[in-house]
């Protein structure tokens, strides 16, 4: 893999928030960026000089995006796998499109973890009514359906809280094939965002901790109020999955804090193949961000050791929430980012605000 130079262009597929802040890091390094989305109004499109607005299924419009990128990612993981698979026989795309078809696909992703002796929740799949009966008389409830495909922030999932409810739980989730998973009751949920080189090189953040609102991230603490020997563990399992990836770039891997008896234990409960909204504390609270190391790692370049500057927050403001930003103004030592996006409708991440205490 090539060293690219400044003034190279890192194309990103995708114009969310993710993929502004990968523009906004790349920027910092001398990079360039074009954005490809099917959004109009794509909040990335603000701050890069090249974007394509056309779909992903426009062949003529990838092959021209194809052509002006030296290298190309993605900013969320549902990019369509056949648009990866044509730009990467015209470009290299980081990570490697085959990421995608395990992490597009929850069973998949579940099997791959367990394969490389990862504990996950209990789950098993579920293509009808009746399997899904069979499913909760194996695994119990209190349990989530869960779409197998195009599910994020809780949609596409539904809990069950007693086996007559299977029916109507088939139904929410649109007969869809779906996953079961046990529900836990697990003492926090923690987060590790890592990066890897093409070389093998690995650096990981300091474990987050996360709070969820109505399915969606709310705060994230970092580093996570955990054990020295369950952050040694989380990092372990990182870098396990990386290393099975043969993964380049950043990805995060979302975990349960679990009791068992006296001890403590970690379960994986989700892989997100891209930068991730528990690390973007990194941004103001350490000396590397999680967008600067994808941007690294993508580019070639050695990954920066990061260190944390000290104890930080991150609140996501959602919907709403985002119109009242100036309180945040106000509040000694907090950083505000606002992703430039229209109306703040419920559900809808609009910003975020990180605190560091030294």
């Amino acid at each position: 893999m090539k060293m690219l130079k400044p003034g190279s262009t890192i194309g990103i597929l995708g114009g969310g928030q993710l993929g502004r802040m990968l523009a906004q890091a790349a920027a910092k390094l001398g990079l360039q960026c074009h954005v490809f989305s099917s959004e109009a109004d794509a909040c990335s499109f603000q701050v890069v000089q090249r974007a394509t607005l056309a779909d992903f299924s426009d062949q003529a419009a990838l092959e021209r995006f194809a052509r002006d990128c030296d290298v190309i990612t993605y900013e969320f993981e549902n990019v369509p796998a056949s648009a990866a698979a044509f730009l990467a026989q015209r470009k290299t795309v980081l990570p490697d499109p085959k990421v995608l078809e395990t992490t597009q696909d929850r069973l998949i992703e579940k099997n791959f973890v367990r394969k490389l002796k990862i504990a996950t929740v209990p789950y098993a799949s579920v293509d009808n009514v009746a399997q899904l009966v069979a499913a909760i008389t194996e695994i119990g409830v209190p349990a989530v359906l869960k779409t197998r495909r195009l599910g994020y922030d809780g949609k596409g999932q539904v809990k069950i809280r007693k086996p007559s409810e299977a029916a109507a739980a088939w139904r929410t989730v649109g007969e869809a094939p779906s996953i079961l998973e046990g529900f836990l009751n697990f003492e926090r949920e923690v987060s590790v965002v890592a990066a890897r080189t093409h070389d093998g090189k690995i650096e990981c953040f300091d474990v987050t901790q996360n709070e969820h609102r109505d399915h969606i991230l709310k705060t994230s603490y970092a580093p996570a109020r955990i054990p020295a020997s369950l952050v040694a563990e989380a990092h372990g399992i990182a870098k396990r999955i990386a290393k099975a990836f043969d993964y380049v770039g950043v990805l995060a891997v979302e975990m349960f804090v679990v009791r068992r008896g006296l001890a403590h234990m970690l379960m994986v409960n989700e892989i997100a193949p891209r930068v991730h909204n528990s690390g973007h504390w990194t941004i103001d609270g350490a000396t590397v961000s999680q967008f600067e190391q994808h941007i690294r790692a993508i580019a070639g370049w050695p990954l920066g050791k990061p260190v944390r500057l000290g104890r930080a927050k991150m609140v996501n403001l959602i919907g709403p929430e985002v119109d009242d930003y100036a309180k945040s103004l106000k509040v000694p030592g907090a950083s505000v980012h606002l992703y430039g996006k229209g109306e703040g409708r419920p559900g809808r991440k609009m910003g975020h605000v990180t605190t560091i205490v030294p």
